[in-house]
Parts: structure tokens; C-alpha cells; sequence
């Protein structure tokens, strides 16, 4: 089968995001990316060189999405702090799915082993960190969060609940993992309303 011209990398890529997380790292080959994404598994190795190959464009193209994903949040409210927690939960919307959370946690494991993943991994956190220092940031100059440390640390703090919490939902995935970071965040973000003292 040729490979249609109109199937973008893009595409490519979402079909294997689609087939890791339902099928997990250890089942994930080629063929099935391929079958799924209506190409053959040479067009795969032709654009991505590899499955390694592939796996770190899905990490870039991950790490390159998550700043655009928590802006379209924020810029969908019109209250800061409102902006906050819709863009804290944005990037974890797609994984809210308790029978594929085992597939997304194992995944997190293969990209910790490989160095090349575990970097972009860090670009990815790196990114959600950032882009929660502006949004608290804002909230702060506009009055809302009076108890907030600095901008800088109330981002990287966020970041780390999120994702704390992300992967303890992956491990016992009980009622919506939106709903759990949603409650993780707000208990954060009721302590910075108050003034400090």
C-alpha cells in the first residue's frame, strides 16, 4: 500500500499515540501503527527511521503542544485563577481514561530508562512549570492569589502536584483523574487566596 499524501507526520504520530496508550509500550510495534494509520510500516521507519524514532517525535511533538493546550485553557476563563486550574488539568484531559492509565504509566517508565525521552520528559514538565509561573503571575498582579509565593515557585509547585497526582491516579485510577487534580490544585489554590499571616 503507498502512503497516501495527504497522511501528515502529524497524523502518524497521533495514530501511534492512540496505539501506545491502548496497547502499552511493550505491545507497541510498527505494523500495528501502521495498520491503524492506513500506511505501511516502511513509511514509519522512512520518516521516523525507527520505533525509537518515532517515540521521540511523539515526545517532542508532546513537549511543543503542552504550552499551546494550557493557553487555549487559560484564555477559555475569565477569571485568573480560573485560568489556573484549567490550564494545570489541560494536558492530562486526554489521559483521563482508567483503562488505559496502566498503559500511560508504563509508558512513563520506558521514557525514564531511555536518556533521550527522560530529556524531553523534562522539556515537557519544564514547559507545564513555565507557563503555570505567568498564569500565577497574572493572578497575583490582578489580587487574586495575595498568599502565593513567588511566581517561579508556586509554578514549579503546581507542576509537581499535577504530576504527582497524575501518577498516583495511574496507579489506583478511581473516578476522574480531572476531578482528582482539580481537587489537588484547589486545595493549593485556597491557601494562596488568603494573605500571608
Amino acid at each position: 500500500m503507498a502512503r497516501p499524501r495527504n497522511t501528515t507526520d502529524e497524523q502518524l504520530i497521533r495514530a501511534a499515540s492512540e496505539t501506545l496508550a491502548e496497547l502499552g509500550p511493550r505491545r507497541l510495534t510498527l505494523a500495528e501503527i501502521a495498520r491503524r494509520a492506513g500506511v505501511v510500516p516502511g513509511t514509519l521507519v522512512q520518516r521516523f527511521g525507527s520505533k525509537h524514532g518515532l517515540l521521540v517525535a511523539m515526545s517532542r511533538a508532546s513537549a511543543d503542544e503542552v504550552p499551546t493546550t494550557m493557553r487555549e485553557a487559560a484564555e477559555g476563563t475569565h477569571d485568573p485563577v480560573e485560568a489556573i486550574r484549567a490550564a494545570a488539568t489541560s494536558p492530562y484531559r486526554q489521559l483521563d481514561n482508567p483503562g488505559t492509565a496502566a498503559h500511560n504509566l508504563a509508558a512513563l517508565g520506558t521514557d525514564l530508562q531511555d536518556p533521550e525521552l527522560r530529556e524531553l520528559l523534562a522539556e515537557v514538565y519544564g514547559r507545564v512549570s513555565t507557563e503555570l509561573r505567568h498564569l500565577v503571575g497574572a493572578a497575583v498582579d490582578a489580587g487574586a492569589l495575595p498568599g502565593a509565593p513567588a511566581p517561579e515557585t508556586a509554578g514549579a509547585v503546581l507542576a509537581a502536584l499535577v504530576t504527582g497526582s497524575a501518577l498516583h491516579w495511574s496507579m489506583r485510577p478511581e473516578g476522574s483523574l480531572v476531578h482528582r487534580l482539580l481537587v489537588d490544585v484547589d486545595a493549593v489554590l485556597d491557601g494562596w487566596r488568603r494573605p500571608p499571616g
